[in-house]
């Protein structure tokens, strides 16, 4: 199993496109949560959007950055309206190793790097597609660019999973089983994260309102770019470009 540790960035980004694309613009930043500032409002946000699809929580939701994971917040004008955590393949597994432990073997038997996306928590009085488009953009600089993930998993209720295949190109990997961490149904998908480079590459910083998948509402490379710089030397890390996996 290959072990990879998150990277702890204060400030991840201001979604404004630097480069002058087409990109849209609200007053919102994407940033790494801390646990002084984040921690009320993401749970609030968390307990919110989860109790009104009907979800019991059954542990704490409220993730602090760790070697392995890392949340991200959503903010407009200073109130939280997002978050999503990124968790890295390790030592310990993901969360998704309780209940797909053999789908998730199979993956890394091939030779994927792993990583999953939890908490997913979105307000929907904000503009939601934009920031979502941002979150997950952040989650792959991270996950991609960073630490070289090939490919994402993500446990969701059934009745979401068709927004995730049409909206980011996931495909079903697993069976509905119940989540205990929600006590309620689960499957498991899977993205090639090759994927969302060539999506990103094609539609990132559109902004089209008419179109049919996320990935317009994502950055466009040159943003893309400039953010990932910024972390790079925020961290001292090199990056790694995708095909180098």
């Amino acid at each position: 199993m290959n072990k990879q540790r998150a990277l702890p960035v204060p400030l991840l980004a201001t979604p404004t496109d630097p480069v002058g694309g087409a990109h849209i613009r609200s007053s919102y930043t994407v940033e790494s949560a801390d646990p002084l500032r984040h921690k009320q409002a993401l749970r609030l946000l968390i307990e919110r959007m989860y109790g009104w699809r009907g979800l019991r929580l059954v542990e704490s939701v409220v993730a602090t950055n760790s070697p392995d994971r890392i949340t991200l917040v959503a903010s407009e004008n200073g109130e939280v309206c997002g978050t999503m955590t990124l968790g890295l393949d390790g030592e310990k597994g993901m969360f998704a190793d309780t209940l797909y432990a053999a789908e998730l073997a199979a993956l890394r038997s091939r030779g994927a790097r792993l990583c999953e996306l939890t908490r997913l928590a979105m307000d929907t009085r904000h503009n939601s597609r934009e920031v979502l488009g941002a979150l997950i953009h952040l989650v792959y600089i991270h996950a991609r660019l960073i630490h070289r993930a090939t490919d994402a998993v993500i446990e969701v209720h059934p009745r979401h999973a068709p927004f995730y295949r049409r909206m980011l190109g996931f495909r079903l990997i697993g069976e509905e089983r119940i989540c205990p961490r929600v006590d309620a149904p689960a499957v498991l998908m899977h993205l090639e994260l090759g994927h969302m480079d060539d999506q990103i590459a094609r539609f990132g910083g559109t902004a089209d309102p008419q179109a049919r998948t996320l990935y317009p509402y994502f950055m466009s490379r040159e943003a893309q770019d400039y953010i990932l710089g910024t972390l790079v030397a925020a961290s001292g890390t090199a990056a790694r470009h995708p095909l180098s996996c």
